[in-house]
């Protein structure tokens, strides 16, 4: 189910927790208040195991820390389905991760989703992608920094 944060001022805006909190979290959200980091991946059945609605254009969301903490608000300024096979490089690139190649991207991304951590929140300990496996392509713009 989606979580929402409120502000003072501002309606409640939906959560996005990139990865999960620790290390890899902070990385993205450093890349996200930088720059760096305009485009995102999901699998498509992680939204559907959630029961979240899929982003839409001109959706804003509150991106959270790794302590749960409000630190920025993005836009979705495009959005897309593509299987794992048909990623392109300007994706990867724009994930900010620095990754140059796509197999490169492939590899952490693969890592990531067939993870203990991922197939425990998938509630499925032999998730698996693969060339087929439906992707949700995000691209967003850093609308403000929060205090």
């Amino acid at each position: 189910m989606t979580e929402f944060i409120s502000f003072a001022g501002m309606p409640p805006l939906p959560v996005a927790a990139f990865a999960f909190p620790g290390p890899l979290r902070d990385q993205l959200v450093a890349a996200i208040l930088d720059g760096t980091k305009t485009s995102t991946t999901t699998t498509l059945i992680e939204y559907e195991i959630e029961q979240e609605e899929l982003p839409v254009i001109g959706q804003q969301e509150v991106v959270i820390d790794s302590d749960g903490k409000g630190v920025a608000v993005i836009e979705t300024t495009a959005v897309r389905h593509a299987r794992l096979a048909d990623v392109d490089l300007q994706h990867v690139i724009d994930e900010g991760e620095g990754d140059t190649t796509v197999a490169q991207w492939r590899a952490g991304h693969e890592e990531f989703w067939h993870s203990a951590e991922m197939r425990n929140a998938m509630g499925d300990p032999d998730f698996t992608i693969n060339e087929n496996s439906m992707l949700v392509l995000q691209r967003f713009k850093l609308i403000a920094r929060l205090p």
